[in-house]
């Protein structure tokens, strides 16, 4: 059974790649929560400014109509990320599920003490500036990993276990970390692969243009390719030009 499933996950990217996603979420679920988590719905998101999300009772059975839960992750950072801050993301999203059945969850999504003591307890520092120092509770949270901490041990056993994430976004919002990239070149395959990611250029999103009378300067924004008249009596219809092109 399991060298079909391993032969279905190397025909199939999309077998593969949950599959790698379930594996850790059940790893994390034994050595982190004592396999006490339910089940629930890994799905890849990109959700602008967040790394992940958990979305409780999201889905629903057709046939039974049980609610399942829903713990995102956002691809477009794995491969700006390396693996252990990728997964602590995941870990990170467990704990809101925890806490969802377990526990008392904050308002909308304030991030409580009872949340921030249950990440510090697995080695997760929560941190709004994810680094040390930063507030423990609130709205945007992060957190680090604490070297040597539960987390920390849990991931290098699971990375012992040729564990990697086998597919990456070519289009990143910014360039490989330095360390995801000598960990990614150690191969020729994987080499090829970083070679062909691409970060993505802040789009501008203003679409304007400013546009400036010759005569007396005056300047006005509008959509590019405008013909714009100076109405100033003194510059006599001057046609305005476009700044900065």
């Amino acid at each position: 059974m399991d060298c079909a499933i391993h032969k279905l996950a190397e025909a199939l990217p999309s077998v593969e790649f949950y599959g790698e996603l379930q594996k850790a979420f059940s790893h994390f679920n034994t050595g982190l929560f004592e396999n006490k988590l339910p089940a629930c719905l890994i799905t890849l998101q990109r959700q602008k400014n967040t790394y992940g999300y958990f979305s409780p009772e999201r889905f629903v059975s057709s046939e039974t109509g049980e609610c399942i839960d829903e713990v995102a992750l956002n691809p477009s950072w794995f491969v700006v990320r390396t693996v252990p801050q990728t997964l602590s993301t995941l870990v990170h999203e467990m704990v809101h599920l925890w806490q969802y059945h377990f526990g008392d969850p904050g308002r909308r999504a304030y991030h409580n003490r009872e949340w921030a003591d249950r990440m510090e307890s697995i080695g997760l520092m929560p941190s709004n500036t994810g680094k040390p120092g930063g507030r423990r509770v609130g709205e945007k949270m992060t957190h680090y990993i604490l070297e040597d901490g539960p987390f920390d041990r849990a991931c290098r056993e699971l990375m012992t276990r040729e564990f990697t994430l086998s597919w990456l976004d070519r289009f990143p919002p910014q360039p490989p970390s330095h360390a995801l990239a000598a960990a990614l070149t150690g191969g020729s395959a994987s080499a090829a692969a970083l070679a062909r990611v691409t970060p993505v250029q802040a789009e501008n999103r203003s679409h304007r243009v400013k546009y400036r009378c010759p005569s007396c300067a005056a300047q006005v924004w509008g959509k590019p390719g405008m013909k714009l008249l100076c109405g100033e009596n003194a510059c006599k219809a001057a046609v305005m030009q476009p700044v900065g092109t």
